[in-house]
């Protein structure tokens, strides 16, 4: 089993050495993750669900981490992720159904 407080700290810590390395990237990051004010329509909580669903689709540790706990100061509840993390599961198994398609294609398309 992960110890996620360990592991979030650890990346916390590496992720500021490589910030120092590479100042901008850190930069460009959070100008990425901080939505401007006029486009906040959705609330806090939804954005973490949506993090969360998004970090299972890219299988992210790090995001899964951060977001985890994120959502729980949001107030997010197991029920309401569990129901994000089901989305994820569905778009993760529509995805797989849309490329094998893909190689069907692909075969089809080669020559024998």
């Amino acid at each position: 089993m992960t110890d996620w407080n360990a592991y979030r700290a650890n990346m916390q810590k590496n992720v500021k050495a490589l910030a120092q390395l590479t100042p901008n990237t850190l930069k460009g990051l959070q100008t990425l993750e901080t939505p401007l004010p006029e486009l906040r329509h959705l609330d806090a909580k939804t954005r973490e669900l949506i993090a969360l669903a998004v970090a299972v689709t890219t299988r992210c540790d790090g995001c899964i981490a951060v977001h985890s706990a994120a959502a729980r100061k949001e107030g997010a509840s197991k029920e309401e992720i569990a129901e994000a993390l089901g989305v994820a599961v569905a778009l993760n198994a529509g995805a797989a159904l849309v490329y094998s398609s893909r190689v069907m294609e692909a075969f089809d398309s080669t020559e024998g």
